[in-house]
């Protein structure tokens, strides 16, 4: 008898605890609540698990949520090198799931994201029925079965995301589901004229490199949403699509615009501290937050500004060298 009232109130706990964030749905187009007003998530995705292991702690969620704003974190599992998924499944579980189970105990949305450009559907099924069984009950999760794919079909890219979603959906039945789409998440176009049908809750990535990605990709997405996908921005930032050169500010200043116009969710890239642009971190930044003026790359103070911008939108629009 001791033994049951135990796991009563150990099960009473975990539904509190599933509750410090409202589930969401797709209304129309728009992540909302349960009573379908809009929902907007913006926060950062952690780098490559393969390839910056140790910023995958939970300080380091607990310090974006506290000190950056953030509402989302996404766990971007590397697949294919050679300490990723593929080679090291164990080691990269790990290091997600101190993360998802970080974001769920400081009450913030996180994306398990299958960090890979090319398709591996068997391997992915096995990951997303174990991490849906292990997950699908908290409110917090977010499933992105694909990272930016690069030549394959949207036939191909459909077939693929279909099956995972019905994995997913044999244990979680309404968290929200991301699906990639050709040419690194630009050809939203091509996902209008076939989206995918039989099941709610999905919404389709687009991502944006500011210096790259210019009105052309905010036009193409504005049809795609006029013609009902609903458009989640899991990966995005100010530089070019290389992840590397010059801040374009001027252009990211019109993304952050038309995103807070539009209701759109944002994800900026990345939590890591390798020698290029679009890592936010230099080598000198803790494993465990506190971060210091010091140890923010350029991108690190421009988003850190900006995430602190939508959670108090009352504000001007910051400065792009205030700290």
């Amino acid at each position: 008898m001791k033994k049951y009232i135990l796991t009563i109130a150990c099960l009473y706990s975990l539904t509190l605890y599933a509750q410090t964030v409202a589930p969401l749905q797709v209304t129309g187009t728009q992540l909302s609540d349960s009573t379908s007003q809009p929902v907007t998530l913006y926060g950062m995705s952690f780098g490559w698990s393969c390839f910056h292991p140790r910023f995958y702690t939970a300080e380091t969620v607990q310090w974006l949520k506290n000190d950056w704003k953030a509402n989302v974190v996404r766990a971007a599992m590397g697949i294919e090198p050679e300490d990723g998924y593929l080679k090291n499944p164990e080691g990269n579980i790990k290091r997600i799931t101190t993360v998802i189970d970080a974001a769920i105990k400081t009450g913030i949305y996180v994306i398990i994201d299958w960090h890979s450009h090319n398709i591996f559907t068997r391997e992915a099924q096995v990951f997303f029925d174990s991490m849906s069984a292990r997950y699908g009950h908290y409110p917090n999760v977010i499933y992105e079965v694909l990272n930016e794919p690069m030549h394959q079909s949207w036939q191909d890219i459909k077939q693929y995301s279909a099956t995972i979603i019905a994995t997913i959906r044999k244990n979680d039945p309404d968290n929200i589901i991301l699906v990639g789409n050709p040419e690194w998440d630009q050809r939203i176009d091509l996902v209008q004229k076939d989206p995918i049908k039989g099941y709610s809750n999905i919404m389709y990535t687009m991502h944006f490199y500011a210096g790259t990605h210019k009105q052309w990709l905010r036009d193409r997405t504005d049809e795609a949403i006029r013609n009902g996908i609903p458009v989640f921005i899991s990966e995005s930032a100010g530089m070019e699509a290389t992840g590397d050169g010059p801040m374009d500010y001027p252009e990211w200043q019109r993304y952050y615009e038309w995103i807070v116009k539009n209701k759109l969710s944002w994800i900026t890239w990345s939590v890591s501290d390798k020698k290029e642009t679009c890592s936010v971190l230099l080598k000198s930044a803790s494993s465990k937050g506190q971060w210091k003026p010091g140890d923010l790359r350029e991108s690190g103070i421009a988003t850190r500004n900006y995430l602190r911008q939508l959670a108090t939108p009352s504000q001007k629009a910051p400065s792009q060298t205030s700290f």
